[in-house]
């Protein structure tokens, strides 16, 4: 009896603290997020499988495929910090409104890609249409979310996002086999979606921190590049959007070269954000109260090994699932993590700056990611090329183990600033 009561009592406590989370915040969040969840089923649906895509079926190398693909997020990433300012100053949802309708027209126009020069052209185009969501969106969440709550907050966003991935990648791997032009109809009307969300749903005043009246805009844009917190800060974070780049772009390539299926590939890919989908908010809840900084070195080891089970070839099949599953896990620290620890290093006033920042060095991480493994692909193959990334982030684990109290020093003293 004493167990069944101490069971009743756990399941209660769970349904009051579920029905804490779902009302204590403002509903605008779940505007926010459900946006997000759209545009994320949209864009990786399609985005996921466009290096094959370009690949074998409009026969581009895939050094220049890889270039292609940095230039996106290059181009992503460069104007991030400039649209993150800019947000703080006309505010969050017009450059929401605007980039979803501008990447509805670009997404799909993959398909009129011929050539290098139709491809540079096209991924140009949709780095400039994508360079305002990261930022622009997570400033908004953190707009919105209360300060203490700021980390469970972006996990549920996290969330979200990694079942708008499921949901998104497992169909679409067996669509791609089928052809390509239903993908690029379908994720054009998702992002009709969510500029319809940004029009009709989120009404009424946002919530927005405004910077210091005499600050330049440009100087406000460019200043997350003078600050050495944050440059030391992503000197040591940079592995871990580089390591998603690898297995959303890397990892798909490499199974169809070991000769897995693109359906197969789909499955394993979208299977890993239920782990994400099921663990990361109690994650990120016991996380919040340690701060963001302290478990970054455990995500960084686990992503090592993630790296590791990817490297056996001699078993492709289960070194794709492992490894994915595997890096998953890491996946759940780090998704929440790292954009709340930005958000603690920004000075008043520069949250989406700094939101932009960051996209800026997550654009190139992961946009590199490709380009680097071809290159390390032709000198060393697939399995070397896991390995040198293995030991990158068992060097980026000591990193974090040796500097997360300073960074968590140095962000509470910039809060109380």
């Amino acid at each position: 009896m004493g167990f069944l009561s101490s069971q009743r009592k756990f399941l209660e406590n769970r349904k009051s603290n579920k029905k804490i989370f779902l009302t204590a915040f403002d509903k605008r969040i779940g505007v926010v997020i459900a946006a997000n969840f759209i545009s994320v089923a949209a864009r990786m649906s399609l985005v996921t499988f466009l290096g094959i895509y370009f690949v074998r079926e409009a026969h581009i190398g895939l050094p220049l495929v890889g270039v292609a693909f940095l230039l996106e997020n290059v181009s992503r990433g460069m104007l991030a910090p400039f649209f993150g300012a800019l947000s703080d100053r006309v505010g969050r949802r017009p450059l929401l409104l605007v980039s979803s309708l501008a990447t509805a027209a670009v997404l799909p126009c993959f398909l009129l890609v011929q050539g290098p020069v139709s491809l540079i052209a096209w991924s140009l185009a949709l780095g400039v249409t994508g360079a305002v969501n990261m930022p622009v969106a997570g400033a908004l969440l953190l707009d919105l979310a209360p300060p203490e709550r700021r980390q469970a907050v972006l996990a549920a966003n996290y969330t979200g996002m990694s079942v708008a991935y499921t949901l998104g990648v497992m169909p679409a791997g067996f669509a791609a086999e089928q052809g390509y032009g239903l993908l690029a109809s379908l994720s054009c009307a998702g992002y009709l979606c969510v500029a319809l969300l940004y029009a009709l749903a989120l009404r009424g005043a946002l919530p927005l921190e405004r910077p210091r009246g005499e600050e330049n805009f440009l100087a406000a844009t460019f200043s997350v590049f003078r600050d050495r917190v944050f440059l030391g800060f992503a000197l040591l974070g940079f592995v871990f959007p580089f390591s998603m780049g690898l297995v959303v772009t890397v990892s798909p390539l490499y199974a169809i070269d070991l000769g897995l299926g693109q359906g197969y590939i789909g499955l394993v890919l979208g299977g890993n954000s239920i782990i994400v989908a099921l663990l990361a908010v109690p994650v990120a809840a016991r996380m919040e109260a340690a701060g963001p900084f302290r478990q970054l070195g455990a995500a960084a080891l686990i992503v090592s090994a993630a790296h590791f089970l990817y490297s056996y070839a001699s078993h492709p099949a289960a070194a794709l699932l492992a490894g994915t599953v595997v890096f998953s896990f890491a996946e759940l620290i780090f998704s929440s993590a790292m954009p709340t620890a930005v958000a603690r290093l920004a000075p008043p006033g520069r949250r989406g700056a700094y939101q932009g920042g960051w996209t800026l060095i997550a654009s190139l991480s992961m946009g590199s990611a490709l380009v680097i493994t071809g290159l390390l692909r032709e000198r060393a193959g697939w399995q070397g090329a896991w390995w040198v990334y293995a030991v990158l982030l068992l060097a980026a684990a000591v990193g974090w183990f040796c500097f997360r109290k300073t960074f968590l020093a140095l962000s509470e003293r910039r809060q109380r600033a």
